[in-house]
């Protein structure tokens, strides 16, 4: 019988460590500070930025809020983020996803300078996240992935690690990162014939695919690690993209959610919004 792991717990830990590096740049008058740009009225977004509020306070780093209507236009955002680019009290930048949608969300994006790219969606930012270099901001769900693996000792070297989604978000930067540290890595999407064939090799499984429970129990190799990363809302609950109970009849750890990955993105983004601060005062 598997375990959930306790990503709470995780949280917390890296929390008060974050929180002495926050003091520690204080001392020396340096106050980092998140720009936050929301575009939508998507209720998930408004409890994301809600929450990101809320550790930022907890962690004493300044946070400032530009919530757009939906007549807002592309370039008016940009003109913002340009504005935020020169702001040197500003440490990073976010732009909330999903936007409106008749904004170009690729314009937006590209506008925020890699310096204050704090979310790790920049062309520049992931072409070094994919050539390998450490100076770059890693994408916020993919760094809280590793912060839990990481922490429960997971072995990379020679393990075969799958994961199921392909998205810019979460799929491709994690099986960088996985790469990167010694695994062979295969990626699944909505393409792949007999996903499960791939699944059940997996030492580390990591579903990002956004379908309630999509992943069964038959599809886990007993004794693997499995990362959770689905949020759906379904007649009121919310569930994973694994079937968690049953899958804790074969796998060693688990996820849960919610309670899991979802915790560990917010603690992510805070953690860029320091190392931002740091790098932009030679720190």
């Amino acid at each position: 019988m598997g375990e959930k792991i306790n990503v709470k717990e995780i949280v917390k830990r890296k929390k008060e460590e974050l929180k002495v590096e926050v003091d520690a740049l204080k001392s020396k008058g340096i106050n980092p500070k998140l720009a936050v740009i929301l575009a939508s009225e998507d209720e998930a977004s408004k409890i994301y930025v809600g929450k990101k509020r809320k550790m930022c306070e907890e962690m004493g780093i300044l946070q400032e809020e530009f919530i757009l209507d939906n007549t807002v236009q592309t370039q008016d955002v940009v003109d913002i983020i340009e504005k935020l680019n020169e702001d040197k009290s500003v440490s990073g930048i976010l732009v909330q996803l999903p936007l409106f949608k008749h904004l170009d969300m690729d314009r937006i994006l590209d506008s925020i300078s890699y310096k204050k790219d704090v979310d790790g969606f920049h062309p520049l930012t992931l072409g070094k996240l994919f050539i390998g270099e450490d100076e770059t901001f890693i994408s916020c769900t993919p760094k809280g992935i590793m912060t839990i693996l990481d922490d429960i000792g997971t072995e990379y070297e020679g393990k075969h690690a799958v994961v199921v989604g392909r998205s810019r978000i979460v799929g491709k930067p994690i099986s960088q990162l996985l790469l990167k540290r010694g695994a062979t890595v295969t990626i699944c999407h909505s393409k792949t014939k007999d996903i499960s064939s791939f699944t059940r090799q997996a030492d580390i499984l990591v579903a990002a695919v956004g379908r309630a429970h999509i992943i069964t129990k038959d599809m886990i190799k007993p004794g693997a690690i499995v990362v959770d990363v689905g949020i759906n809302r379904i007649d009121g609950k919310i569930l994973g993209d694994v079937d968690t109970e049953n899958a804790l009849e074969v796998c060693d750890k688990i996820t849960p959610v919610p309670g899991g990955v979802g915790l560990t993105t917010v603690l992510s983004l805070l953690e860029n919004v320091v190392q931002a601060a740091k790098e932009q005062n030679n720190i």
